[in-house]
């Protein structure tokens, strides 16, 4: 049975976190309007969900051919979710400047999601270490790509939605912010082994 507060620790801080898609997605809702950004975002949604299936694929084989990789895998993805609080701990808010150019439609967020390390990164870590050494059911698996997919939508809509707000909070309090997040990704470590 998996920890599912550190199940839910990681994904929320993982998937709300500055990253590609929310920086994005406040960038074209702050151009466009919130109503008009959605298209973006459910693009989003779509490639999300198509990455995390295709991470459950990829463990649930991985898993099926080396029996002993669990170990290896949970190792990596300890590994993986230490630099990410290493790097949330230093990381400096964003500034208006640090946006980059996108379009404001379904395509770009669905194609954003085949090149943005983090989602990927974040789907084989995911996947791999909080859902396959527990489930392998096709539905199952279907199901928790759904569910972080939606997650990644609600992220997406939020920052869209209060980027500004956002960007005030981690400007004026990004030191105290950062520590947070670090020590519950280093407590989602820390439950891995136990």
């Amino acid at each position: 049975m998996p920890n599912f507060t550190a199940f839910l620790s990681y994904v929320l801080i993982s998937t709300f976190t500055p990253g590609p898609n929310n920086i994005m997605s406040m960038s074209n809702a702050s151009r466009y309007g919130f109503k008009k950004s959605i298209f973006f975002n459910v693009g989003v949604f779509f490639g999300f969900f198509i990455i995390i299936v295709l991470c459950s694929i990829f463990s649930v084989s991985l898993y099926s051919l080396i029996p002993s990789i669990k170990p290896i895998m949970t190792g990596i993805g300890a590994v993986y979710i230490l630099w990410l609080a290493w790097k949330t701990y230093r990381s400096k808010p964003h500034s208006e400047g640090d946006n980059q150019k996108s379009t404001n439609t379904f395509w770009s967020g669905l194609l954003l999601q085949f090149v943005n390390p983090k989602v990927i990164l974040y789907g084989i870590t995911t996947v791999s270490t909080f859902v396959v050494p527990y489930y392998r059911s096709f539905l199952i698996l279907i199901g928790f790509s759904a569910l972080l997919a939606f997650i990644g939508f609600i992220s997406t809509c939020c920052w869209s939605l209060f980027g500004a707000l956002f960007q005030t909070l981690l400007m004026k309090h990004d030191k105290m912010i950062n520590t947070i997040m670090a020590l519950l990704l280093v407590y989602c470590v820390f439950t891995l082994f136990l």
